[in-house]
């Protein structure tokens, strides 16, 4: 009983972690798309916000699309 435990425990670090992550790249871009000095820059920033953000659902909007 004590291994299933461990392993429910490895897996909860291993989805905090994950989630840390990916909290740390969004925010990383969502600045970069705010603050790059390039206006290029700031167009691929938010074209990365927009692939890491996309609605998980099927009906995904992307920038420019209309």
């Amino acid at each position: 009983m004590s291994t299933a435990f461990a392993l429910i425990h490895d897996g909860a670090l291993a989805a905090g972690i994950g989630a840390v992550l990916y909290t740390a790249t969004v925010t990383t871009a969502a600045l970069t798309a705010l603050l790059a000095p390039t206006p290029q820059r700031r167009r691929d920033a938010r074209t990365v916000l927009t692939i890491l953000l996309c609605n998980r659902r099927g009906n995904v909007t992307r920038t420019g699309d209309r």
